[in-house]
């Protein structure tokens, strides 16, 4: 082997040497990366990929509630079960089981998707039916939902009685139609 030959053998040891550690340096820039992503997924993208799936909450204050996820939106959720229709604040689950391994951005959510949890109490109060009104102490009572400030719900367990709770110590509401 001349001296060219052996000069090109060096290069090329040089150059699959090169190519090692940029692959390497590659693979652990893809992983680090592909974490931070995923650290921006939030839990109701993951459930607004499961939608129309049955899934298995655990809510603080009731405990586990099983059923069809019918809607999710911003900071809520409404979930189809055996027992009636949950109007679940995200803030109150615990755990959820039988979530899809997808997540949907919510820049690709519908404008229907970023109401509130005002607005899905506000469609349950419209109607004017008996609900039974789940808060996070555990603690439950059968009232009608009268009106829907920003923050808070008033509900009327018996007629004149009208009881101020905030979003912040409600579990669900749980509808029986």
């Amino acid at each position: 082997m001349d001296w060219d030959e052996r000069l090109f053998a060096v290069l090329d040891d040089l150059e699959q040497q090169a190519e090692a550690l940029y692959d390497a340096e590659r693979e652990a820039e893809l992983a680090d990366r592909s974490r931070a992503e995923y650290g921006a997924v939030t839990v109701a993208a993951r459930l607004m990929a499961s939608t129309d799936r049955d899934l298995t909450l655990h809510v603080a204050g009731i405990g586990t509630v099983t059923g069809t996820l019918r809607r999710v939106a911003r900071g809520w959720l409404l979930l189809d079960a055996p027992s009636g229709h949950w109007v679940v604040p995200l803030a109150g689950i615990v755990s959820v089981t039988g979530a899809s391994d997808r997540a949907v951005p919510e820049v690709a959510w519908s404008a229907l998707t970023r109401l509130g949890l005002g607005s899905a109490l506000r469609r349950l109060s419209e109607a004017g039916e008996q609900c039974l009104v789940h808060r996070v102490d555990g603690s439950r009572r059968e009232a009608l939902l009268r009106r829907v400030g920003q923050d808070f719900v008033e509900v009327e367990p018996r007629p004149g009685c009208v009881e101020l709770v905030p979003f912040t110590a409600l579990a669900a509401v749980q509808s029986r139609v």
